[in-house]
């Protein structure tokens, strides 16, 4: 509590110093600009903060607090053409760009998110050695790290790994979404800390983790099910006539699984840090430091918020990827429903995986 009044303290100080700082800095420079266009003014850099903050660069910026110091690190840029001068940068209204994929230029330059996930993987791999337990004969973990990542460890085992895909499968894909978890969560949380950013807001990166959820999910159903059963299953065991509709629509559902998975989590990650930095910029805008009374306690609000938030979507995402892959390894079942009740229909069996079928 004492941890939380000081960070309270230190950021209604420090956006009350900003602010005037940047009030004196308006009165030295911008006597001469008219009211209207100044106020104009400020709103365009908030914006622009506050989209170049959650934006993806090929530079990592440090800002000194209270100072317009700023260093610049230029990360690496790699590029491979797929033709001779496909990767030569070409004038645009924004200057010299690089082409795309679709022009035979395939980008693999590194990002601040790029960095952020290596570093998010780093300390989530030096965490694990630090409170894993390495003596074998005891089988009670000691202290707190060891403790909370046992705790979340067998959540993920029990409640969702277990729960969601049966007790025989289940710890199988324990490794996968335990993976899953704590690299989401690491990712998350890292962007709560000064300089650091959300790998997380990144759509390109959650499509990734989407995309490994999705590989998984198909693994899993042809596992349970065969290649030649998981190929009938998308015919919804209709009749021969219905599947040129049927297909598609079966199809078309495998796809919405991991697109949710993208959008649900690049959304309410994104979603926070912009709130954040928006209340924060209501100083600026409105140009003074009264309006820190309200914006910073807010901001400060919505911070705690997003501690939470880490959590809940770093569970929610697996959570969700526990539950598809689940109804993949129910897509056995249902292929051994069929073949044994035969004239009976798609009558469904109460069993150890009922929640998966369900």
């Amino acid at each position: 509590m004492r941890k939380a009044m000081v960070l309270f303290a230190c950021l209604f100080a420090g956006t009350v110093l900003a602010s005037e700082h940047e009030a004196e800095g308006h009165e030295s420079a911008g006597h001469e600009a008219p009211a209207g266009g100044h106020e104009a003014a400020g709103k365009e850099d908030v914006a622009g903060y506050i989209l170049h903050h959650v934006a993806d660069s090929n530079e990592y910026e440090f800002e000194v607090p209270l100072s317009s110091e700023e260093h610049v690190i230029h990360l690496p840029r790699l590029f491979i053409p797929f033709h001779e001068g496909a990767c030569t940068p070409v004038a645009s209204e924004h200057g010299e760009v690089t082409p795309g994929l679709g022009a035979g230029c395939l980008d693999l330059s590194i990002t601040k998110h790029t960095v952020m996930m290596w570093l998010a993987a780093v300390l989530l791999i030096g965490s694990l050695m630090l409170w894993s337990n390495r003596d074998k004969s005891k089988l009670v973990p000691r202290g707190a790290g060891a403790n909370l990542f046992e705790m979340l460890v067998l959540f993920v085992r029990d409640e969702l790994a277990i729960k969601n895909i049966g007790k025989e499968e289940g710890p199988k894909y324990t490794p996968y979404l335990l993976t899953a978890f704590f690299f989401i969560l690491f990712m998350n949380l890292l962007g709560l800390f000064p300089w650091m950013a959300t790998a997380t807001g990144n759509v390109a990166v959650t499509c990734g983790l989407a995309v490994c959820t999705f590989v998984v999910t198909q693994i899993a159903g042809i596992r349970a099910a065969g290649l030649g059963g998981y190929l009938k299953h998308l015919t919804g065991g209709v009749a021969p006539w219905l599947w040129p509709i049927m297909i598609p629509v079966e199809v078309l559902g495998l796809f919405t699984k991991p697109f949710a998975l993208t959008i649900r989590l690049f959304a309410n990650m994104l979603a926070g840090h912009i709130v954040i930095f928006f209340l924060l910029g209501l100083i600026f805008m409105l140009a003074h430091p009264a309006v820190a009374l309200v914006s910073v306690p807010f901001a400060f609000g919505i911070y705690l918020l997003e501690l939470f938030v880490a959590f809940v979507q770093a569970y929610v995402f697996t959570m969700l990827s526990a539950l598809f892959i689940g109804m993949g390894v129910a897509m056995g079942h249902h292929h051994d429903d069929h073949g044994h009740e035969g004239d009976h229909g798609h009558g469904h069996k109460d069993d150890a995986h009922g929640k998966a079928h369900a």
